[in-house]
């Protein structure tokens, strides 16, 4: 039988407070609090990563109930500057997240995070482990060689072989044994258009693959150069980096720092972009956690048993102590 939705999205709400916060290294973040000023603090990570937010990830959240604080990463979104290389680790990130909860005088949150988001989520909870109230965890990613090699060099390419084309197109076949190499090298070239070219190629690859069904609005959205440029350049840089953690088993080898707190995975069953062997790992690692696998699901946390489930744990997390 096929998941039957039962939650869904709420409506719309604007932020009570929008604003930039300097954390160093001359970078500056955009943040945003929605909601509830009094109510349970929480704090949603985007994907990526170079996503950025999107209003609709406020949605995802009782405004009655949650102080919800959304930021755009380093070099994302809003955020400055643009698309930005330097000082920009998962390191950095986790420190960003301290200086935006203390900013904002926040003791303890709820951490939301999905695809790079859930691993962000995760390096921070294990730095961390005292201010996190519980985590909300979708379509997981470690970023192991094995996750790499299967998006970005073959695996995913063997069900999207028409997709995978576009995605090769830039890169020149005596390249093409070392695709992330390849495309590092174009994605960070001084020349635009060998730049623009790479990151509408990488972007489009993954918005081509992210949903069940095929979305092909999300393609184009993926293909605006601003967007394409920021989220190519930054998870490039960060895949070729193996995401600054100093082994690949490192998220899965600090469980025991976060066994304690309360926690939901969620897993599309035909997640493509990150596949359920992954999330299983997390899940064998840690199973105090409530785990889901959706099965009429891909990687998008739009798709409907995703959302879904997600929102039946914002409403049991908003009354976590």
């Amino acid at each position: 039988m096929l998941n039957q939705q039962k939650f869904q999205l709420f409506p719309p709400v604007e932020p009570y407070n929008s604003s930039f916060l300097d954390v160093g290294d001359n970078h500056t973040l955009y943040f945003e609090e929605v909601g509830n000023p009094k109510g349970q603090p929480a704090i949603f990570v985007h994907g990526g990563p170079g996503g950025g937010i999107s209003p609709s990830y406020r949605q995802y959240f009782n405004p009655e109930k949650y102080r919800l604080i959304l930021f755009d990463q380093r070099g994302a979104g809003k955020s400055t500057p643009k698309a930005s290389l330097e000082n920009n680790t998962t390191w950095d990130l986790v420190s960003d997240m301290e200086k935006i909860r203390t900013h904002l005088k926040i003791d303890r949150w709820v951490v939301f995070g999905g695809s790079w988001g859930s691993t962000l989520s995760l390096a921070y909870a294990e730095s961390h482990p005292q201010r996190v109230k519980g985590l909300i965890l979708r379509g997981i990613f470690l970023i192991r060689k094995s996750e790499i090699d299967w998006f970005y060099q073959e695996g995913a390419s063997r069900i999207f072989p028409d997709r995978w084309e576009k995605y090769l197109a830039p890169i020149p076949e005596a390249e093409r044994h070392d695709l992330l190499n390849a495309y590092y090298k174009r994605l960070t070239s001084e020349d635009y258009e060998t730049r623009l070219e790479a990151a509408r190629a990488w972007s489009q690859w993954e918005a081509s693959t992210s949903k069940l069904y095929t979305d092909p609005d999300a393609i184009d959205r993926f293909g605006d150069a601003d967007l394409a440029e920021k989220f190519a350049r930054i998870e490039c840089h960060y895949f070729i980096n193996k995401g600054f953690f100093d082994s690949e088993t490192q998220l899965l080898g600090n469980v025991d720092k976060i066994r304690h707190i309360p926690a939901v995975i969620v897993q599309g069953r035909y997640d493509v972009v990150c596949p359920v062997t992954t999330a299983w790992d997390l899940h064998r690692a840690w199973p105090k956690a409530d785990f889901h696998i959706i099965p009429d699901a891909g990687h998008s946390m739009s798709e409907p048993g995703i959302l879904s489930k997600l929102v039946e744990y914002t409403e049991k997390f908003a009354d976590l102590p």
